[in-house]
């Protein structure tokens, strides 16, 4: 099956509200174009060095999403262009995406991790950790992101019921977030996205409420 095949085959499985960021980690640029070429146009990377090296070699109107952990020394090399960035897990780093933001005279549009399954290499913050992040001083101060909702990765298993659990979750933490008191009403005005659901459970993820899922393998083959 060719990447253009695989790519038509799961956007007609996808509901209209759902948004296909296509997993191109690792992947060479022409792999990129053929999906490019099918019509696709976000494209997500773990790796900011990378990212930027296929920002500057391919087509402009492509939006290049942040979906790996990002240490905040890394977070000026990718501000004049990202579009997405989808971990942030603290309010360091929030502060250093909106201080390079605003560097580089724009807003950039965030998800925040939630810590939602039962592994210690994922990364992300806790419903408690949340509520303090967005009523926090220093969260109503940054004019230069937009929160655009949440993301999380679940346990990585077989238990499709442990799945379900963990995708419960977050859209229960997402649904609770307008209920939070204090928070900059501006920068959540635009909270729409759930970003849950990759290529082994994203069917799952959207039965559960996920608005944006993140698809490598099934499109571009294992690595």
């Amino acid at each position: 099956m060719s990447i253009q095949s695989n790519l038509n085959i799961i956007k007609s499985s996808l509901p209209e509200h759902v948004t296909l960021v296509a997993v191109s980690k690792t992947k060479p640029v022409h792999d990129l174009m053929e999906a490019y070429e099918a019509g696709q146009r976000i494209f997500g990377e773990n790796k900011i060095q990378e990212m930027t090296d296929k920002w500057e070699e391919m087509p402009k109107d492509i939006q290049w999403h942040m979906i790996g952990h990002v240490q905040t020394n890394k977070v000026k090399f990718m501000a004049p262009f990202v579009s997405l960035i989808h971990g942030v897990d603290s309010l360091k780093l929030l502060q250093e995406i909106n201080k390079q933001a605003l560097k580089n005279n724009r807003i950039i549009d965030c998800l925040l991790q939630i810590y939602i399954a039962e592994e210690e290499s994922k990364f992300g913050l806790d419903q408690n950790e949340l509520n303090e992040l967005l009523s926090s001083s220093e969260f109503k101060e940054m004019k230069n992101i937009h929160i655009l909702g949440l993301m999380g990765m679940a346990t990585f298993t077989e238990d499709q019921n442990q799945i379900k659990k963990e995708f419960t979750h977050l859209k229960s933490i997402f649904d609770s977030l307008k209920h939070i008191d204090g928070y900059r009403k501006d920068a959540l005005q635009c909270v729409s996205t759930i970003s849950m659901g990759m290529s082994g459970d994203y069917k799952l993820a959207i039965e559960c409420g996920s608005t944006m899922v993140r698809i490598g393998s099934s499109i571009f083959g294992g690595r």
